[in-house]
């Protein structure tokens, strides 16, 4: 099938994809989405959950990549969209994210701030000094955090206080003397599990920042959300919204040259820099590999015939869990991964949602646990056997729930999603350069070549389901084509 000619052509439809999508049709544009595997919604599907010792007719679904849309809570997008008003249900988990230590300790992060700060003990100051001020300014934090990088964020008067939160924040976090602002492990394991979302060397300064954001909204009104019924059901409503507007979705459409596009004033690019850059010609080509990949992760689907039985129980209530260990295992492990060789006691994300959503329990009482475990890029490496130690070793008897699970190692996850080359979930190397100048230090990162934008996660402000890079792109191809930015509302 070859689309008909449009006004605008976005390739890849993951939440920047149709974040751009939405607002370009919302604007009266002719717009074409082209999406290379059978289901849209690119790192933001829900799928059926099949292994070959899962019953048939058990009903698993699983959540391909992103499972906690702990952004969206901190979109510009998606507050005006209005997620709630499209009937999508976002799950608050009591618990925002937890961090399991040896000895059935835990660091818990409660949605709660104070609750949190009681709870680390003779640190329930320092964590009121530090995360207080976040909390307090989150919007403008998220603002800062989810910007272009090019321009001034301004949410409201409390900008410069939410500023300067976040300025103290990436100071005390982003060397290790930052370890001296707290006494107890709980609560310096707590902070740096959060930093580890980067999958890059800790302590460091892009880091420092992704732990004041999100470590901002965790403790918000939405917490660290989950979705009911799956995170898909966000790209289901980003779908519904463009077809209203007249845009339409082309499946089974894989993008590898020019040709396989159609005529279009504008073409937006929702992929990984390096898989843009084999669509263009030079000098823009090399401009986007200049964008080095960033670290992989090995996906774990597991089935298990209960819950995950935590030394610490509260880690239950958790809508995500940090799994390594304290800051030494968690240092070595991202050390090792950055050097390129896999960590034997690997860092880890893991959500079970079926205690905030029963309905994701199968037939038979089965339920699926989301994890996911950093590699070296291009890992072929099947690390279950790791990851099932550092489970075993925070829950004890882990290994006897297992039914089955489903591993993708790092070299296969483009199988699933061509934005992540090498298993690169992140648009590209996440380093506080590289978070500014992504994918090259020019004064629009979004437009790479006449008539040709970027609007993926390797643009500003980089990985998250937030819809951010695409609404940033999208404003520039309307003020490009002389169109005024619509509203998003419902």
């Amino acid at each position: 099938m070859t689309p008909r000619p449009v006004d605008a052509v976005v390739v890849g439809s993951g939440p920047n994809g149709l974040a751009a999508a939405v607002t370009l049709a919302r604007a009266g544009l002719r717009v074409t989405v082209l999406e290379g595997q059978p289901t849209p919604g690119g790192g933001v599907r829900t799928l059926p959950l099949e292994g070959p010792r899962v019953p048939a007719g058990e009903g698993l679904v699983q959540d391909v990549c992103a499972a906690v849309p702990a952004a969206v809570s901190g979109s510009a997008f998606f507050e005006e969209f209005d997620l709630a008003a499209r009937g999508v249900e976002l799950l608050v988990p009591e618990v925002s994210y937890a961090q399991p230590l040896d000895g059935g300790r835990a660091g818990i992060a409660w949605r709660d701030l104070d609750r949190t700060a009681e709870d680390l003990g003779v640190d329930a100051g320092a964590w009121r000094r530090l995360v207080g001020p976040l909390v307090r300014h989150r919007q403008e934090v998220a603002s800062i955090a989810l910007s272009d990088k090019r321009s001034v964020p301004w949410s409201g008067a409390g900008t410069p206080a939410g500023a300067a939160a976040f300025l103290q924040a990436l100071a005390v976090l982003s060397g290790p003397g930052g370890e001296r602002w707290w006494r107890t492990e709980e609560a310096r394991a707590l902070i740096t599990g959060v930093a580890a979302h980067t999958i890059t060397r800790i302590p460091s300064p892009a880091a420092a920042g992704t732990a004041a954001y999100l470590g901002a909204l965790a403790h918000g009104p939405t917490g660290w959300p989950l979705v009911r019924g799956g995170i898909g059901r966000i790209t289901d409503a980003l779908l519904a919204d463009l077809r209203a507007h007249g845009g339409e979705v082309v499946p089974d459409h894989p993008v590898r040259s020019g040709q396989d596009l159609p005529s279009a004033r504008a073409t937006l690019l929702d992929t990984h820099a390096r898989v843009a850059a084999d669509l263009l010609a030079e000098p823009y080509r090399s401009r986007l590999r200049s964008l080095p990949v960033g670290a992989g992760v090995c996906k774990l689907d597991y089935v298990l015939s209960g819950p995950v039985p935590w030394s610490r129980p509260e880690v239950a209530l958790a809508g995500t869990v940090h799994v390594c260990g304290d800051v030494g295992d968690m240092r070595r492990a991202e050390a090792e991964v950055a050097a390129g060789r896999h960590a034997e006691r690997p860092m880890m994300l893991l959500s079970d949602p079926v205690p905030l959503d029963p309905g994701r329990l199968g037939r038979t009482g089965l339920r699926p646990v989301w994890a996911y475990a950093h590699v070296p890029r291009g890992s072929s490496r099947d690390v279950r056997a790791q990851a099932d130690a550092q489970l075993e070793r925070f829950a004890p008897g882990f290994r006897d729930l297992v039914v089955d699970c489903v591993v993708t190692p790092a070299s296969r996850m483009a199988e699933h999603n061509a934005a992540y080359p090498d298993g690169d979930i992140s648009g590209g190397a996440i380093s506080l350069w590289h978070m500014i100048s992504r994918p090259t230090a020019r004064m629009d990162p979004y437009a790479v070549a006449p008539g040709v934008w970027l609007c993926s996660a390797s643009t500003p402000p980089g990985p998250g389901v937030h819809g951010m890079s695409g609404l940033h792109a999208a404003r520039r191809v309307l003020r490009a084509l002389g169109r005024p930015v619509p509203s998003l509302a419902p």
